[in-house]
């Protein structure tokens, strides 16, 4: 029953294609909670809800999804920060930069600004193994299907990475210095209507017969809130390529060395300490 339905979108989706062609935008909320349980009886529940103050323009952010039938582009609207809340620092893998998908070409390209210096962080796209469910909903005018898959989590882990200041005991020279982390997964649900027969979505997501409209992953949520298909103004989709071109691996390698370079150097400061 799964393949017929799977089946019966994918002709949808290939007819509408070879009816027109069109483009449009799309916007999106992206909302993530905290998990306060990390700084157990550290904080009071006050001073938990002024972090949560304090970060809430770190946590709730605005993203335009422009697309065509091959490529598309996912940018998020900054705004400036108000005042007493905390600037936009450590995990903002996205500030300032946007990620490409060109699904002819199977080419995914993040460009993204970290430490003053650009990357453009390149990777295949390989299709994702999502779970086609009968489940519907919907978003506005459009009805939405659900899909479901369990993935490799490859993004930095700012919250872990900025916590171990503990962490400073020297290693055993019997330890192995290149011990791999553990692996984490990361449950995914999406809802992508056929209405729009565009194999894309917002962040890294794509892989479904139509535009996915809802992200859940983890702690965090995106729901588009606005489309607006083939506007008079002509959409144009650029290739980023002004960056240093690293894959997914390098480029984590390269912000968790320079992330524990610099909590060192605080550590040095808090101690007294000068760095040459």
């Amino acid at each position: 029953m799964k393949l017929l339905f799977t089946f019966l979108l994918a002709i949808i989706t290939v007819t509408t294609f070879a009816q027109k062609d069109f483009q449009g935008k799309a916007t999106y909320m992206s909302k993530t909670t905290m998990d306060m349980s990390r700084f157990g009886d550290q904080m009071s529940e006050q001073q938990k809800k002024q972090m949560m103050a304090r970060f809430k323009n770190f946590l709730e952010k605005n993203y335009t999804l422009s697309f065509n039938k091959t490529a598309s582009s996912f940018k998020e609207d900054v705004k400036l920060d108000a005042p007493g809340t905390t600037a936009r620092r450590w995990g903002n893998n996205n500030g300032q930069g946007s990620i490409y998908k060109n699904l002819k070409d199977r080419e995914m390209i993040e460009d993204v600004e970290q430490f003053s210096k650009r990357f453009l962080v390149v990777e295949q796209m390989d299709q994702p193994k999502w779970e086609m469910g009968m489940e519907t909903k919907k978003n506005g005018q459009y009805t939405c299907y659900k899909a479901t898959m369990v993935k490799v989590d490859n993004k930095v882990d700012w919250g872990k990475m900025f916590s171990r200041r503990g962490n400073s005991k020297k290693k055993d020279s019997t330890e192995t210095v290149d011990k791999k982390e553990d692996v984490k997964m990361l449950a995914v649900t999406a809802w992508y209507t056929p209405q729009i027969p565009v194999s894309s979505g917002p962040g890294t997501y794509f892989g479904l017969p139509g535009l996915i409209l809802e992200i859940n992953e983890g702690r965090t949520t995106m729901l588009c809130t606005e489309i607006v298909m083939n506007p008079a103004e002509t959409i144009e989709i650029k290739k980023p390529t002004k960056g240093k071109e690293v894959n997914r691996e390098e480029y984590n390698k390269i912000v968790k060395k320079k992330s524990e370079e610099i909590r060192e150097q605080f550590k040095s400061r808090g101690r007294g300490g000068r760095r040459f």
